[in-house]
């Protein structure tokens, strides 16, 4: 068997990675001589940290695939006698007409609000349906389909996937209202992820000038949110987050700033918290009993620190994710129904706050509520996780054995 991936990746967003490594787990379980293709939207940064020998990184980034890509595999499409040549001529090609499967992880897509996506969310899937591959959309959050824009271009390509993962209630419920009827509900694939207990964390003593025995609390801001905030209240973000972080210290806690998405060497924030981190830390007034990781963890050693911390304040869905995953109590702050809709799997959507609502008031209050009843929502997680994680596991054979 071999498996072309997209949407997912090495670098970056951890959660992707963490989705990417248990779909490639999950396959070799299945199939141990299974091989695989990923479509990288960062192939340099990838190819140095892809430690998988059956996975070949080719470039995905979004001007190879709208334009390149997609080009060649019209010409297959359209032209029969230069099929040949075309698989023969071009690694991408090749790779998807020999897939059994393309398998698109985005976290989110065909979304209203995100109509400047569209065109790469039809991009990633459109040249696997000219050459004849099935497409098979692994766990992510879409809808609504209420912006006349998104709506067409998601009813004219979405009934052509052979599967889509709904990543839980509410996305369920978009694609139902769509008319889809090739969807099924699942969780967010990262819960599939098995640890290594051979993974160590950073110690908090390493990370933590002057820290002694007791609590930390992890706080994984995030870029997108941080520029959503500021778009309607400029430079308001760091102040923000200053002021819960003084306010956790206050409360007796230490504190370690962790990037959950790291593209190491690089400035630009696409996918990197890390330079937003390293600002935010650089504008506390005191960093007594405050960290910063500044360097690039795998996936399963950011989960090891996380399940060190005692809650974890987070923008990034797939630092919650990973919260999540170790049991460890959650507060975010979120711009999408996708946060909602997997903490409803734990009973905890209340701890989700949306960042037009947020004050610092209403945040350190929050923080106070959710550091009062830490104890009974870790109970509470390790309660519902084992079914989450037993469902992640099941989708993920699902996802390589449907149609």
């Amino acid at each position: 068997m071999h498996y072309s991936i997209i949407g997912s990746a090495l670098s970056g967003n951890k959660g992707a990675s963490a989705m990417l490594e248990s779909s490639i787990a999950s396959a070799l379980a299945l199939d141990p001589t299974a091989t695989f293709t990923l479509f990288s939207m960062y192939p340099d940064e990838d190819r140095r940290l892809n430690e998988f020998p059956q996975m070949e990184i080719l470039d995905g980034s979004p001007a190879k695939l709208g334009v390149g890509i997609n080009s060649l595999a019209l010409l297959y499409f359209l032209i029969p006698p230069l099929r040949p040549v075309l698989r023969r001529s071009s690694r991408s090609i090749r790779a998807l007409t020999k897939s059994d499967r393309l398998i698109d992880q985005m976290g989110i897509s065909f979304s209203d609000g995100r109509e400047k996506f569209l065109i790469y969310n039809v991009a990633a899937i459109l040249p696997a349906l000219l050459v004849g591959t099935k497409v098979v959309k692994a766990s992510q959050a879409m809808g609504p389909f209420m912006n006349p824009i998104n709506r067409l271009v998601s009813k004219t390509f979405l009934p052509r996937v052979t599967s889509i993962t709904t990543r839980g209630r509410i996305t369920h419920s978009f694609t139902e209202q769509l008319g889809l009827t090739n969807t099924v509900l699942g969780v967010d694939s990262a819960f599939a992820l098995k640890m290594d207990p051979k993974e160590k964390a950073p110690t908090f003593a390493s990370l933590i000038s002057g820290y002694t025995k007791g609590t930390v609390v992890g706080v994984s801001p995030s870029v997108v949110v941080r520029n959503k905030i500021e778009g309607e209240t400029p430079g308001s973000y760091l102040p923000l987050m200053g002021e819960l972080i003084a306010h956790i210290r206050k409360a007796g806690h230490s504190v370690v700033i962790i990037p959950h998405s790291v593209r190491k060497g690089q400035t630009k924030t696409q996918n990197n918290d890390l330079p937003l981190c390293i600002e935010l830390f650089k504008s506390l007034p005191d960093t007594k009993r405050v960290g910063l990781l500044s360097e690039e963890l795998s996936s399963q050693k950011l989960r090891a620190l996380i399940a060190n911390c005692h809650i974890l304040v987070t923008s990034r869905f797939h630092a919650m994710v990973s919260a999540l995953a170790v049991a460890t109590p959650p507060l975010v702050i979120g711009w999408s129904h996708k946060y909602e809709e997997v903490l409803e799997l734990f009973e905890l959507q209340d701890l989700a706050m949306p960042y037009k609502k947020i004050t610092k008031a209403k945040l350190n209050a929050k923080f106070n509520e959710l550091d009062g009843r830490a104890a009974s929502v870790k109970k509470l997680i390790q309660k519902h996780l084992p079914a989450v994680v037993k469902r992640a596991d099941e989708q993920a054979v699902e996802l390589l054995t449907v149609g």
